[in-house]
């Protein structure tokens, strides 16, 4: 008897706790469930309105200094302001170029992006709280969003995204357009699906950064796959990829497994630490 009337007080503890946990009401929120890509052709750039070679940023004196030297790094064989070629993550904002499907969870207190591509992944808190103080940056930055209901139908339809505390280094693209190195951006952002057509999701983000006289704005969007059952691919950057960086300088692993220059004259890297003896 004893047993049974404490299981009883404990469910009418667990059912009447006070604590503000409710359970989920998916109905509030969006469905985005699915497989989304993006909805636009041509390579990944930060301004799909644009091409890649034409994106227009308004970047600094220094930094379109910085952006020539790596396009023209890249014409001779290098990789440019590009890191990603080594396999370090892109950070925001070049994640919401959606090189890899994105999968996106909803729940009370985070908003999940899920992307394969080299750690594309993203948590966006929704739960109320502030920036950290101190906390360990991250390529993809730190990530505090806020449901809206924009037509008072009492469901939530747009998310608004502030990222701060993003480590380097990052560029916006693969040609190497630059973000500044001191690491202060902050990048808004507001996801919404266009009301004619829940099957497309608009990010209209915006890149508030140091390398730019002023804060640029682009509209992105992803287009839901229309199967059940999507097929998600892995992305494992470190297969197969014969770049190597060794003190700074880029160079490819040959089909026969030995280094070979990425550009032409290029000097060999140091062998300091090897025994030249043996040669």
């Amino acid at each position: 008897m004893r047993s049974l009337i404490v299981a009883i007080a404990l469910v009418a503890a667990l059912l009447g706790r006070s604590d503000g946990a409710q359970a989920f009401d998916e109905s509030k929120y969006p469905d985005w469930k699915g497989q989304w890509r993006r909805a636009e052709a041509g390579p990944p750039r930060y301004d799909p309105s644009k091409p890649l070679r034409e994106q227009q940023a308004p970047l600094t004196e220094e930094y379109r200094a910085i952006y020539a030297a790596s396009i023209a790094d890249q014409l001779a064989g290098g990789q440019g302001n590009d890191p990603t070629y080594t396999c370090l993550a892109p950070g925001m904002p070049r994640i919401m170029n959606v090189y890899d499907p994105l999968e996106i969870v909803i729940t009370p207190e985070t908003t999940y992006f899920l992307i394969q591509h080299i750690h594309d992944s993203r948590r966006i808190f929704t739960d109320g709280r502030n920036f950290p103080e101190e906390v360990e940056p991250l390529f993809a930055g730190y990530s505090i969003g806020k449901w809206i209901d924009s037509d008072g139908d009492g469901r939530y339809d747009t998310l608004e995204v502030e990222t701060r505390n993003m480590r380097g280094p990052r560029a916006f693209d693969g040609l190497g357009l630059p973000l500044h190195r001191d690491n202060q951006t902050v990048i808004k952002e507001r996801i919404y699906a266009e009301k004619a057509d829940p099957n497309m999701i608009i990010n209209e983000i915006t890149t508030i950064d140091n390398a730019l006289t002023r804060p640029w704005t682009a509209t992105k969007k992803y287009r839901r796959v229309s199967t059940e059952q999507p097929v998600w691919p892995e992305a494992a950057c470190a297969e197969g990829n014969v770049h190597v960086e060794i003190g700074g300088q880029n160079y490819f692993l040959s089909a026969d497994g030995f280094l070979m220059p990425a550009r032409k004259d290029q000097a060999p890297p140091s062998l300091k630490y090897f025994d030249q003896s043996q040669r």
